[in-house]
C-alpha cells in the first residue's frame, strides 16, 4: 500500500480535485464533460499517464467502454463513466460488468464524476459482481476516510498488487467465511473448553451450535456483551520447612476466572 508521504500527497491531490470541480455548480453537465473530470482524476489523484496507461475508448466486442487502466500490458480495471447529472444506477452496473465479463477484467468503477463505486466482477454461472466501496467525493467530512479507499486505485498500489490485497480483505472479512470459522469444530472446541472452565459445565457441540444460533437470530445488542476474562499469573512463595535452609520461590499459575455478570448467561446459553 502507499507510504504515509504518499497517502498525504494522494489526499491534497482529492482535496484539489473537489475544488477544481466538485465545488462548482456542474448539475447540467453531460457526459462528455464528465469525462474531462475523469482524465484529471486518473491522471492528477491516481498518477496514471494519459496514453500509455489510461486507454480510451476501449474496444469490447464492438462495444467501448469509456476507459481502460493498462500497464505492461496488464489490464488492470476498467472505468464507465456517466454523467454528472445523473445518479448512477443498476443499468449502468450492468453495462459495466458486461464489459469486465466479455473481456476477463475482474475490476470495474463505476463513477459520474462524484460518486464512485468499485465492483469485483464474479465469473460464474450467472455472472456476478460484488460492490467492493463507495464514496461521495462531494462529502468534504469522509475525505479523509475515503482517501484510504481510493488507495488501492493508485498506480503505486496497483503495480503493488493492491486489488488482490483488497479482495483477500474482502474475502476475510465476509460474513458467510467469517461464519464459517466461527462455526468450525476447532473453534466450538476452544468454546466448549471456555464454557467448561467459566461455568463448570460440560456442553457439546450441537448445544453450543444452537447457542451461536441465537447470537445470530436474536441480534443481541453488543452493548450487553462482556468480553470473557480470565485471571492474571500469581507467583506464590514457599518457604522450606527445615531451619537454615534457603527461601525458594516457585512461580505458580493459578487460572482463575472472573464471576459472570448480569444478562452473561443468557448469552452463552
Amino acid at each position: 500500500m502507499l507510504s504515509p508521504a504518499k497517502k498525504s500527497k494522494l489526499l491534497l491531490a482529492l482535496k484539489n480535485y473537489r475544488k477544481k470541480f466538485l465545488e462548482r455548480d456542474l448539475t447540467e453537465l453531460d457526459e462528455s464533460g464528465t469525462r474531462l473530470m475523469i482524465n484529471s482524476f486518473l491522471s492528477e489523484v491516481l498518477d496514471y499517464l494519459p496514453i500509455e496507461e489510461i486507454r480510451t475508448e476501449y474496444m469490447i466486442k464492438g462495444t467501448y467502454a469509456d476507459y481502460m487502466i493498462q500497464m505492461g500490458g496488464i489490464r488492470h480495471f476498467l472505468i464507465e463513466v456517466k454523467a454528472y447529472s445523473l445518479q448512477l444506477s443498476e443499468k449502468h452496473l450492468r453495462q459495466a460488468v458486461n464489459y469486465g465479463a466479455n473481456e476477463g477484467i475482474e475490476w470495474a468503477l463505476l463513477t459520474n464524476g462524484k460518486q464512485f463505486d468499485f465492483y469485483k466482477i464474479i465469473f460464474g454461472q450467472p455472472i456476478g459482481e460484488r460492490k467492493i466501496f463507495s464514496v461521495d467525493l462531494s462529502n468534504a467530512a469522509s475525505l479523509k476516510h475515503d482517501a484510504e479507499l481510493i488507495q488501492y486505485l493508485h498506480k503505486e498500489a496497483v503495480l503493488k498488487k493492491s486489488l488482490k490485497q483488497l479482495w483477500s480483505r474482502c474475502e476475510a472479512l465476509d460474513p458467510v467465511n467469517v461464519a464459517g470459522i466461527i462455526y468450525s469444530k476447532e473453534v466450538l472446541t476452544v468454546i466448549k473448553k471456555l464454557v467448561k472452565n467459566k461455568y463448570c459445565e460440560k456442553c457439546d457441540d450441537e448445544e453450543i451450535v444452537k447457542s451461536l444460533n441465537r447470537i445470530v437470530q436474536e441480534k443481541i445488542d453488543p452493548d450487553v456483551i462482556k468480553p470473557y476474562k480470565t485471571g492474571k499469573a500469581q507467583t506464590k512463595t514457599k518457604k522450606a520447612t527445615k531451619s537454615g535452609e534457603a527461601i525458594v520461590h516457585v512461580p505458580v499459575v493459578d487460572i482463575t476466572v472472573t464471576d459472570s455478570e448480569s444478562g452473561q448467561e443468557a448469552v452463552l446459553g
